[in-house]
């Protein structure tokens, strides 16, 4: 019984093959907390990519200065230019309109609307009032241009950061014309 007891107890203080047992433990959380740094800074760097694309389609909308109708084509443009600066592998939808507020009704109205391909569905003057509280103070007559984007961010890994829709909601005014034109739309 003695051998047997000092058996247990030398193996006991035995550390040899400590280091590589800690390392079979700590490995797998040291490479999983590396994806997971990894996803979560491509999830931001997205987010941030997305928003400053659509801060630039809204801008450039912005500082159109045509007074004839914006072609059919343009808003389709615009999508291609937002597919550019996110990553061409994403998938990106984008919505265009043109409201104005009308004092006499008390409501935000709907000039023209377009989605290329209607990804996203265009807003009418009913529909708009759900936005209402998103869009700021106008005055009478007063135009703004929305611009709505989506893009979809697949992570690399799964890390517990899922799938998800990266949603931009931009109102700017017209800065040189006092309202944008749409061809096919009446415009006064």
């Amino acid at each position: 019984m003695r051998a047997l007891r000092n058996m247990f107890r030398r193996f006991g203080r035995d550390e040899n093959g400590a280091v590589m047992v800690e390392a079979i433990i700590v490995l797998p959380m040291m490479l999983w907390a590396y994806l997971a740094l990894f996803v979560y800074w491509d999830a931001y760097r997205s987010v941030n990519t997305a928003q400053k694309a659509s801060y630039t389609i809204s801008d450039m909308i912005s500082r159109e200065m045509n007074t004839v109708p914006l072609p059919t084509t343009y808003v389709p443009g615009m999508r291609t230019l937002m597919r550019y600066l996110v990553d061409n592998d994403q998938t990106v939808k984008i919505r265009v309109t043109s409201v104005a507020w009308s004092e006499t009704n008390h409501r935000f109205e709907v000039d023209w609307s377009r989605s290329p391909d209607n990804a996203m569905v265009q807003l009418t003057t009913a529909s708009i009032a759900t936005l209402a509280t998103r869009i700021p103070a106008m005055a009478d007559g007063d135009r703004a241009i929305l611009v709505e984007t989506e893009v979809t961010y697949r992570p690399a890994f799964n890390v517990g950061v899922g799938n998800d829709v990266i949603k931009q909601f931009i109102v700017t005014r017209p800065r040189f014309v006092p309202k944008l034109c749409m061809t096919g739309v009446t415009c006064s």
